[in-house]
């Protein structure tokens, strides 16, 4: 079913920068949690997380794809248990950008970009780029940076933070936002990101080899970057925002021998990720046509799968859904507990009006995986579909209370509500959608309206006072980063 915000460094001018180099790994790190609290609180790095993630959704297209967004995160929590000094909750976000890059934000906020994971080669070099950013978010180096330029109020940097990261959601506007807002303190930042840069890669290669992949993908992928860089006339987005001077290889090359070789192979989900993009996503200059080829010539186990599986995704974007339904069958019966088989065989079932199919395959599926929260929203889609409604909202009431901040949720109650026609809570649920989104001021109007539609039921009228009340304080709070 498809329906940073500061980057650690700040202009290419940095390639040119280099620090000295110390190896051996066993140096110790700073205890994060002290070094930074003086400028810096755990929660007001949750609440800084939490507005600059609203405001990612109301200005970056960021992808909510429910199949997608659980691989990433599946992956992301898969290194996070193995990473050391972690003091805030991770989420893990994939946004559309033909731009290569990643960053990392306050409150264990993550982004890749699209094109990132198409470009690695393997899982490996993908988690090396999430383990790295995860390691600027453990040793709090926003934080860090705040703390460097004497102190600043976290409010002085709202701003500023928000200029890097509308710039990173739009990279094409290059990096002007950025040159008029730090301005001043950029320059005085130069070395202390570099040395963040360093200890991200130190830190992230020692997650990466404790959370069971090859430590040695993520040298082998910055030299990657480093090789396409020569071939252009401008350097990966990657590399601008965290600088690649030969130091930084060297180094890490240096600490990686300090690893086992690991022969790890791709999940078949890694495989399935990248067809997903290639054709639902990042489908440009026959971009899934080109991936299916290579995974064709790749000729192993997990890759001809993955070839398989895009062809019919091919075919049921396309509409030819009997086709995409006769190559996709084989797959789902050897493995029918396959999320990406059963979401892709919904969107066939419900396109071929075979709705019952498509709910009794969701339920069977979600007795085995209860916390499948791509099973559950594509089930809440097949209910809809089938003009189900109520149950639709039985299933939805409990998923947005469990996931909160997933607009997929709020977005399928909303439909679910209007084929009820309760209006009043209809509208609740499209507020909610605009405060995900920043937008607090339209989200308050939308349930100031939402009351006189309500019929006079009190209780409901209460609830709705309540959120509007919590909305407003949280519009107050907000609007200091923003100045």
């Amino acid at each position: 079913m498809l329906k940073k915000v500061m980057a650690f460094t700040l202009s290419a001018s940095l390639l040119l920068q280099s620090t000295p180099i110390v190896y051996a790994d066993n140096i110790n790190l700073p205890d994060m949690g002290t070094a930074a609290a003086t400028t810096l609180s755990i929660g007001q790095e949750m609440e800084m997380g939490d507005y600059y993630v609203r405001m990612l959704r109301a200005s970056a297209p960021i992808i909510n794809d429910p199949v997608l967004n659980q691989y990433i995160n599946d992956l992301g929590k898969k290194l996070v248990t193995k990473s050391e000094s972690v003091k805030t909750p991770f989420q893990f976000y994939i946004m559309k950008s033909d731009v290569l890059n990643a960053f990392a934000f306050f409150g264990g906020n993550v982004v890749i970009h699209s094109q990132l994971i198409l470009d690695t080669d393997n899982e490996s070099q993908l988690a090396s780029v999430m383990a790295h950013e995860i390691g600027h978010v453990t040793q709090r180096h926003l934080a860090r940076a705040m703390e460097n330029q004497n102190r600043n109020s976290p409010y002085v940097w709202g701003a500023t933070l928000g200029s890097i990261l509308l710039t990173l959601a739009n990279p094409e506007a290059g990096m002007a936002a950025i040159t008029s807002t730090m301005a001043g303190s950029a320059q005085n930042m130069i070395s202390f990101t570099q040395s963040n840069e360093q200890e991200a890669d130190r830190v992230g290669l020692r997650t990466l080899s404790k959370a069971g992949f090859d430590p040695y993908a993520s040298s082998e992928f910055l030299q990657k970057l480093a090789d396409q860089s020569r071939f252009s006339s401008k350097p990966p987005e990657i590399l601008l925002t965290h600088p690649l001077p030969n130091s930084r290889i060297t180094d890490i090359r240096n600490r990686t021998l300090q690893y086992d070789k690991k022969n790890v192979t791709p999940s078949l989900n890694y495989y399935l990720a990248k067809a997903r993009l290639a054709i639902l996503i990042n489908n440009k200059k026959n971009a899934g046509k080109l991936l299916i080829q290579d995974y064709k010539k790749l000729n192993n186990e997990q890759s001809n799968i993955a070839a398989i599986y895009g062809n019919a995704l091919t075919d049921n974007v396309s509409g030819n859904n009997q086709k995409a339904k006769q190559q996709l069958q084989p797959l789902l019966d050897s493995d029918p507990n396959n999320i990406w088989y059963i979401d892709l065989m919904t969107d066939i079932d419900l396109a071929l009006n075979n709705n019952n199919a498509a709910i009794a395959r969701l339920q069977a599926a979600l007795k085995k995986a209860p916390d499948s929260s791509a099973l559950q929203l594509n089930l809440a889609n097949a209910y809809i579909k089938n003009q189900n409604y109520q149950q639709a909202v039985s299933l939805l009431h409990r998923y947005t209370f469990d996931h909160n901040d997933d607009i997929n949720g709020w977005d399928l109650l909303v439909t679910a509500y209007g084929g009820i026609r309760s209006r009043a809570q209809e509208m609740s649920a499209q507020a909610e959608i605009s405060a995900l989104r920043g937008n607090f001021k339209q989200a308050i109007t939308i349930l100031q309206n939402a009351k006189n539609q309500t019929k006079g039921n009190q209780t409901m009228v209460s609830k709705i006072d309540a959120r509007i009340n919590q909305l407003q304080q949280l519009q107050k709070r907000y609007a200091a980063y923003a100045r």
